[in-house]
């Protein structure tokens, strides 16, 4: 098993190529030990550690998405709690908040950490198309989403797709986004800027075996559930959130929304989510690997 020593030893060989502006990333799938690794590293080399986690944002919410704030120390930490149960927090608010933390600890002269597990927020900041600025739409997004694969695919080619316009052709969401992105442009013709992105960076992946990562699940599971998670979403719905909005919120919301239904035995619950989370961190690693295709160097510990 790799040891934080052995990371240690690791950043310190690659310091010597990089750049005091330098950005350190620490990514993985859930309950991989990010945080503490992020901590241990921040301790070491006078860093600050910035957050990647799309749930973490929300006030109210800290049983459920794993905040951990204990494990920080006194680690000085961003992007967490910044948002209020019932907002939406997505990756374009994610990129002006991270550049503003970011800024801040390079002028102050410590080692900015990135550490969290939502893909699509760190791959934003290292890769970003200029069409991720078109607006989203979501009445236009609901009216496109009505049509096949193959007949969005049909018209995107009737309206021409540019040379720096890449399309995954094999999902159907994606197609849906192409095709507003596309329509878009063919009415309003804006004139697109590239947007800021960080050149120099250095990612560290942890990735334990799938045995030990659903082990470390369930564990952190049940120890969620004795914590008062089924306390902490109960409130939310006394604060006013629907369980639509559960929905939205992740996993942990979802299925504690079904079970405080009725939907779900306490059994049933417990054994459904854990699954369901145990799909989630595949999927992560799915994206991960994403990443790496499309140029991202990951240094997989």
């Amino acid at each position: 098993m790799i040891t934080l020593s052995e990371i240690k030893a690791h950043i310190i060989q690659a310091k010597e190529h990089l750049s005091p502006d330098s950005l350190w990333i620490i990514l993985g799938p859930t309950a991989s030990g990010k945080t503490r690794t992020a901590v241990e590293l921040a301790k070491a080399f006078d860093g600050e550690i910035i957050s990647a986690d799309s749930r973490q944002v929300y006030r109210h919410m800290d049983i459920g998405t794993g905040k951990d704030l204990e494990e920080y120390q006194d680690i000085p930490h961003h992007l967490i709690n910044i948002a209020d149960p019932g907002e939406r927090y997505q990756v374009d608010r994610f990129r002006q908040d991270f550049f503003a933390a970011y800024d801040s600890i390079i002028a102050r002269g410590k080692q900015a950490i990135l550490c969290g597990g939502t893909g699509s927020y760190i791959q934003t900041i290292l890769q970003q198309s200029i069409y991720a600025q078109i607006p989203k739409d979501p009445t236009v997004q609901a009216e496109l989403s009505l049509f096949s694969k193959e007949q969005l695919e049909l018209k995107i080619r009737e309206i021409g797709i540019p040379t720096d316009f890449t399309i995954d052709f094999h999902s159907h969401k994606r197609l849906v986004r192409a095709l507003e992105i596309l329509g878009y442009i063919q009415i309003h013709k804006p004139d697109l800027k590239p947007l800021r992105t960080i050149e120099n960076y250095h990612a560290i992946g942890i990735n334990p075996n799938v045995e030990n990562r659903r082990a470390a699940i369930k564990s952190r599971l049940v120890k969620r559930l004795g914590h008062g998670l089924i306390g902490e979403v109960q409130g939310l719905l006394d604060d006013g959130l629907s369980f639509a909005d559960l929905h939205y919120y992740g996993l942990e919301y979802r299925y504690v929304g079904l079970y405080l239904q009725g939907e779900l035995t306490y059994e049933g619950f417990v054994e459904k989510l854990t699954t369901e989370i145990n799909r989630y961190a595949k999927r992560q690693m799915t994206y991960f690997r994403k990443m790496e295709k499309d140029g991202i160097k990951i240094n997989w510990f």
